[in-house]
């Protein structure tokens, strides 16, 4: 910061807000703290009794918040980010369309790291409609040093990932196998096939079919072969998913899969689930699903059904922010479920 003649200060941004009174008439902001100093501007000042002000000079390597927050959100944005114009010196990122939120959570912190960058996001992992606000980035100061930006810059450059990015919902096809004897025998009307629907609908997926083998092993692995040979991008099978010795979906599941990636996640609801994952995605769904509001499901479908494959780990590190609350007005996913 310097104090200079006004004359002097074009070009240079201003520190402090202005004021201007005219008694009986007006008293306010004339001109406000941020403000590049005009040529027009000279003869207002001087009006104002205003001879030195204090400002950052933006030629001795300085930049100001609205071009400092331009630049960072060039930097940090991936795919399917739009953004704001710039008011006040900040910026806000958007989703520009329906899918996962991705953040890349170790460039995310190494650029707050620096005391005079403010980058904040939303949680990811998390689904996330078109417009939804994700992030809002500005400079603390009026102006920053020019290295201060680049070593913003260069820390999303060398990142693997984009800081912040919007991971889209593939065009998929999902097929659904209920099991229970009960169920194929008519004694209980099916639940899962409605709940199942409207959560493809979330995610722009469609369900294909569904079917009925009952409970015998065979005929529940035959009933996924049968979807995957159709297409299938995914196969959900529903029911049978508990310890009981005479519940057989995880089973039937396994005799199918090129790998069983987890039986069990350390997510409530959703413990009783089961994810198999290769060129298509096999899952195998608790009763939780049909009659809780949110559960493992929506912490995990979303994110395949973007083409991320998931691992173990991945189902491990669900466990923080893993217990659902049971809200009385649920607000998922804006809120500490799978945070």
């Amino acid at each position: 910061m310097e104090k200079v003649r006004v004359e002097d200060a074009v070009g240079m941004v201003l520190c402090h807000d202005i004021t201007e009174i005219v008694p009986g008439t007006f008293k306010g902001r004339a001109f406000a703290k941020g403000h590049v100093i005009q040529e027009e501007d000279i003869e207002k000042l001087l009006n104002l009794g205003k001879r030195h002000i204090y400002v950052w000079d933006l030629s001795k390597g300085y930049v100001h918040e609205n071009d400092a927050a331009l630049r960072m959100v060039q930097a940090a944005a991936g795919e399917n980010i739009v953004f704001s114009e710039v008011k006040e010196g900040k910026i806000e990122l958007r989703a520009a369309c329906d899918g996962v939120l991705k953040i890349n959570l170790d460039t995310l912190y190494a650029v707050n790291s620096d005391d005079e960058i403010c980058f904040a996001t939303i949680h990811g992992n998390k689904q996330v409609t078109k417009g939804k606000l994700l992030a809002a980035t500005r400079v603390i100061p009026l102006a920053v040093k020019e290295e201060v930006l680049e070593r913003f810059e260069k820390a999303c450059k060398e990142s693997k990932t984009p800081l912040v990015e919007v991971k889209p919902f593939r065009p998929a096809k999902i097929g659904v196998v209920t099991t229970g004897s009960e169920i194929v025998s008519g004694r209980i009307a099916d639940q899962f096939g409605p709940v199942l629907e409207k959560k493809a609908a979330e995610v722009g997926a469609t369900i294909m079919g569904q079917v009925f083998p009952g409970d015998e092993p065979e005929a529940i692995t035959q009933a996924i072969l049968d979807f995957l040979a159709q297409g299938a991008d995914m196969v959900q099978v529903t029911g049978g998913m508990s310890v009981d010795p005479d519940d057989m979906t995880p089973s039937a599941i396994g005799a199918c899969a090129e790998e069983v990636v987890t039986y069990g996640t350390p997510v409530l609801p959703g413990l009783c689930s089961c994810w198999h994952m290769c060129r298509e995605t096999v899952v195998g769904l608790p009763g939780c699903v049909m009659y809780a509001k949110r559960t493992v499901f929506d912490l995990a479908v979303p994110r395949l059904l973007t083409g991320e494959k998931l691992t173990r780990r991945d189902f491990v590190l669900m466990a923080h922010g893993g217990q659902c609350q049971n809200c009385p007005a649920c607000t998922y996913p804006d809120c500490g479920f799978g945070q």
